[in-house]
């Protein structure tokens, strides 16, 4: 089993920044992809961005990129979510995601169904 908890969210003004983290504890981490998906309210979930266990590769949707920047910290066992340049539009409760097994290319890391392990979600607010 892996436990995910996320933080950093809050409130903030379009333009601004927030940074994300979610802290991984159970098995293995270092091995596990990782993935931050978001849900507005009446709407489904999607995602956001992914990054290998490698760190070698990163994904974004087309939303953020440019905006949000993922980083995974293996020793201390973390996925963070750097957004910048924040927009009304990316209000939304933002789940961290993982799961150990293989997976190739945008078209796998960007599926909510290919992951196992999701955290509570963090509320991320950003007003006009």
């Amino acid at each position: 089993q892996v436990q995910l908890v996320e933080s950093g969210g809050g409130l903030v003004q379009a333009g601004g920044s927030l940074r994300l983290s979610c802290a991984a504890s159970g098995r293995t981490f270092n091995s596990y992809r990782m993935g931050w998906f978001r849900q507005a309210p009446g709407k489904e979930r999607e995602f956001v961005a992914a990054i290998t266990w490698s760190v070698r590769s990163t994904y974004y949707a087309d939303s953020v990129k440019g905006r949000f920047t993922i980083s995974r910290d293996n020793a201390k066992s973390t996925v963070n979510l750097q957004m910048n340049s924040l927009k009304p539009e990316d209000t939304a409760v933002y789940y961290c995601a993982t799961a150990p097994n293989w997976c190739s290319g945008y078209g796998c890391y960007s599926r909510a169904d290919e992951y196992d392990y999701w955290g509570q979600g963090t509320q991320v607010t950003v007003s006009s």
